[in-house]
């Protein structure tokens, strides 16, 4: 009897630590909403960009999923969950749907730097562009001569100019309400969310930065246009004058469509606020990006606290 007890007993709590263990696999597997309050999204791609925006948030509180921190809070009077994308096509849209599975979210706003396209541009303007593409969704082509390059026929349906062997080509998307995928380039931002930035008027924008380093011009404030994003940093004069006459891009980074693209693909309204931080190649000497990446990325911050503050 004492041992059928003994057996009884040890079957239990071995029953007990197995269940134990496999929920907190369960739970971390498939983790549920973390914060039911509706909320804006505010997104950067790293720490600095993030810096200004943090420090006014009020009644910050932490949570960290899959590795990323967010802070819910308020700003500029509106309910936000805030957060690094992290650099990167890859990383900007895994962890925009991380924070659209986790919490309960409106809208989506990405603010930080990014490079110079248009010639008309100077670093520390802020540009919020009407749509965004991914310029670097291509095909390798086949070259047929010396610095001639072919597409298959059944491959070429964007019918945009190429840079050598890089032909640019749409990406294919399942979005929510339609049955079926579709091959879409650009991805807009939402209209009445561009009405309101237009309604800005002047922002008062940096044109030093702390350490006194200055801007040759005044910093301003242009709403409209294209931006592209890819996975490659620009600093290349030829190909930023590629992209420019391709695109009409005013501006290039690494994050922003990709984001897009999964706001498009959730039915989720974003806009994106993006202060130039260098000119991709365009610049007379080296990248500026590291003289001026603080002032760009306070710029855009700036221009994002005006707009939520005018959010009705």
């Amino acid at each position: 009897m004492r041992l059928l007890f003994a057996a009884l007993f040890f079957l239990c709590l071995f029953a007990r630590v197995s269940f134990a263990a496999g929920s907190a696999v369960s739970t971390e597997r498939a983790p549920g909403v973390i914060d039911h309050a509706s909320r804006v999204a505010i997104i950067s791609a790293f720490e600095p960009e993030l810096t200004t925006l943090l420090a006014n948030v009020k009644k910050p509180k932490k949570y960290v999923a899959n590795g990323v921190e967010f802070t819910t809070g308020t700003l500029g009077g509106k309910r936000v969950v805030v957060f690094l994308s992290g650099i990167s096509m890859t990383n900007a849209a895994m962890n925009t749907q991380l924070v659209l599975d986790r919490f309960n979210v409106t809208h989506i706003v990405f603010s930080g730097i990014a490079g110079g396209v248009n010639p008309a541009l100077s670093v520390g303007d802020v540009v919020v562009a009407e749509r965004w593409g991914q310029y670097l969704e291509i095909l390798a082509a086949r070259e047929v001569s010396p610095d001639k390059f072919a597409a298959p026929a059944w491959m070429d349906d964007v019918k945009l100019p190429n840079f050598g062997m890089m032909h640019p080509r749409p990406v294919g998307v399942r979005s929510k309400g339609r049955e079926k995928e579709e091959k879409k380039f650009w991805f807009d931002a939402d209209p009445k969310l561009l009405a309101m930035a237009r309604a800005l008027g002047d922002v008062p924008l940096a044109d030093c930065d702390e350490t006194k380093v200055c801007l040759s011009t005044k910093p301003k404030l242009l709403v409209g246009g294209n931006g592209v994003s890819g996975q490659a940093f620009m600093d290349n004069s030829a190909f930023r004058e590629y992209t420019f006459k391709t695109f009409s891009a005013n501006v290039v980074d690494m994050e922003t469509a990709a984001t897009a693209m999964v706001a498009y693909a959730n039915g989720v309204p974003y806009i994106a606020f993006r202060s130039l931080s260098d000119l991709a190649g365009g610049g007379k000497g080296e990248n500026e990006i590291e003289t001026f990446f603080k002032l760009a990325a306070d710029n855009s911050a700036k221009v994002l606290m005006a707009f939520l503050a005018t959010w009705k």
